[in-house]
């Protein structure tokens, strides 16, 4: 970890982290994540503003936004169109995501939903083959599983919206088309990642044109990656804001890339798509307000029915990491994840009894069925069948600026790359996103996430998420921004880090940093990372769980507000992890 010096308004700090993805490259299903001895792990200190995010060239950028008097939600928005550029595994502008926000000055907070929207000629049947079973195959490997790309409306959105006035949305996207035209150096996450997924890529023309030497091989680490399409249409966006996008030549050539594949987009789905200004969910935790992302995400909600169980136990009491801790984690998350798979879904087409699963009573009832000695099994929670089978291709990034705004994005393009498919012309990657959505009831998605009714494909439907992006308040102050990728894991994630940062004192960054564990409700098995200790794995065996090693990756970048400034935490589960500041 290396520290470079900004100016004396500002500094950055910064991750690079490879996020879980599914399938995991062969690269990822090698290395379990080994993480350092948490005492010596800090947060990188700083005082007038901080972006941290998985890819140090867009994070620089945000920070420098930062620096020239830009707030949260402007450095946000240009670190969000930078990442398009430099981290195409899952920075964007043909996929989607979620924005939540805390405007200091008028003590409010914002949740944007840029969410991908199924195409108009989309079925509930979709995804099924002709046996009526579903296809995996058409929803993660086919055009028929790409959504209506809502990255550029949302973060458009939120610039106009929410930013300082002082940026255009040009001056936004130029850093971003400068590194398009120029070139960026292959390093660190693409050099790892690439070589995995090429093949899959180069299934269509465009795509390997983008991704390889002249030679035909996928490009190597020190290459230069140079997107000329990309430039084009990032040009587009910032001559005609939006419209450049959803509107004329580029969308032209999006719904021709899509349809050639297979895909049923069409000009009027692009026209048409909308973000959505939706009501953050709200809890609380221990004299804590947590600010989260709401339906058709499920994270926000199932993240604080997490909390609320937890609430009703001495956290504090038992050891952080300790099997007395894990076990009552492991119950909670179980409980809530059932309540997703019953529940949850867009809520322009389910009326999901929110209330309820966010209620402190309806807490105490789960928490009354937690035994502190055994396990639950998980069919006695739900009864279903379930076929074991949402992707994890997600990055996150926290900012928070010097006047106490406070942005937390989750965005993706669902698997590694997405689809894979270059549009022609355009430069742009397209998502499979809709591989979220639930192909029939009781079926599973690709992190065996099982859903029900309220989740299976429709016109214009938003699939379901577990995207957290989350802000922590006290007396209406950030005090920790937070979020990460990893598909299904996401919400379990942000939740022990939340656990560790209120309950167990923990610095931020060593928060980050401690060996994570996850529990879905189906399958009924503990996946966990390396580095909880072998008696505590003893100890939750004997309780009954089902315990897996290999939890896959995820990039809690986050951010903590204390009364001595700003510590950053960059995740360290990746080579490059890299922080800067003053």
């Amino acid at each position: 970890m290396t520290a470079i010096a900004l100016s004396r308004r500002t500094f950055v700090a910064l991750g690079l982290v490879a996020l879980a993805a599914w399938p995991a490259t062969a690269q990822e299903q090698r290395r379990f994540y080994a993480p350092p001895p948490l005492d010596t792990v800090h947060g990188i200190p700083a005082e007038n503003g901080m972006v941290v995010a998985q890819e140090k060239l867009a994070a620089r950028i945000g920070a420098d936004i930062l620096r020239q008097g830009g707030n949260a939600v402007d450095a946000a928005v240009a670190t969000g169109f930078a990442m398009a550029v430099t981290y195409p595994r899952a920075g964007n502008i043909g996929g989607g995501g979620f924005m939540v926000i805390h405007l200091a000055e008028h003590n409010e907070d914002i949740a944007i939903d840029y969410r991908e929207t199924a195409p108009q000629a989309a079925t509930r049947d979709m995804f099924l083959g002709a046996d009526g079973k579903p296809d995996n195959d058409k929803s993660r490997n086919s055009a028929l599983g790409i959504g209506v790309p809502g990255t550029v409306a949302g973060l458009a959105l939120a610039l106009a919206k929410y930013g300082s006035g002082q940026f255009t949305l040009a001056q936004i996207l130029k850093p971003a088309i400068d590194l398009a035209r120029d070139g960026i150096v292959v390093t660190d996450d693409i050099a790892d990642t690439l070589p995995d997924m090429y093949k899959r890529m180069s299934r269509w023309p465009d795509s390997a044109k983008t991704f390889s030497r002249t030679d035909g091989t996928p490009l190597h680490e020190g290459d230069r990656l140079v997107q000329g399409d990309l430039t084009t249409t990032l040009l587009a966006i910032a001559e005609q804001g939006p419209r450049g996008f959803y509107e004329g030549a580029v969308a032209d050539k999006l719904v021709k890339a899509v349809r050639d594949a297979g895909g049923i987009m069409t000009t009027d789905d692009l026209k048409a798509y909308q973000p959505v200004i939706r009501t953050p969910v709200r809890g609380s935790y221990r004299g804590y307000d947590i600010v989260s992302m709401p339906q058709p995400s499920s994270g926000g909600i199932v993240l604080i029915e997490i909390l609320n169980i937890l609430e009703g136990f001495a956290m504090a009491d038992m050891k952080q990491g300790s099997a007395a801790s894990l076990h009552v984690m492991i119950e909670a998350m179980k409980r809530a994840y059932a309540d997703r798979a019953r529940y949850l879904g867009d809520p322009a087409f389910v009326d999901a009894p929110t209330q309820l699963l966010l209620a402190k009573n309806y807490a105490a009832k789960q928490r009354a069925g937690i035994d502190l000695a055994r396990a639950t099994p998980s069919a006695d929670l739900l009864v279903a069948k379930a076929a074991p089978r949402e992707g994890s291709n997600t990055t996150h990034y926290s900012v928070v600026d010097s006047r106490g705004n406070a942005v937390s994005n989750t965005y993706t393009l669902n698997f590694p790359y997405g689809v894979g498919l270059v549009a022609e012309g355009t430069g742009v990657l397209l998502n499979n996103e809709l591989d979220d959505f639930t192909a029939a009831v009781g079926a599973s998605n690709a992190f065996g996430l099982v859903g029900f009714e309220a989740n299976l494909p429709g016109p214009g439907k938003r699939p379901l998420s577990s995207m957290s992006p989350t802000i922590v308040l006290k007396d209406n102050k950030p005090v920790l921004v937070t979020g990460t990728p990893g598909g299904s894991r996401i919400i379990s994630a942000v939740t022990q880090v939340i656990v560790d940062v209120i309950d167990y004192r923990m610095d931020v960054a060593a928060a980050v940093a401690a060996p994570r564990i996850h529990h879905q409700w189906l399958p009924d098995e503990v996946r966990y990372e390396t580095g909880i200790p072998g008696d505590v794995l003893t100890e939750l065996r004997a309780k009954g769980h089902k315990l897996v090693e290999g939890l896959g990756y995820s990039s809690a970048n986050s951010i903590a507000v204390t009364p001595h400034g700003l510590l950053g935490a960059p995740d360290p589960r990746t080579r490059g992890t890299e922080a800067a500041g003053q």
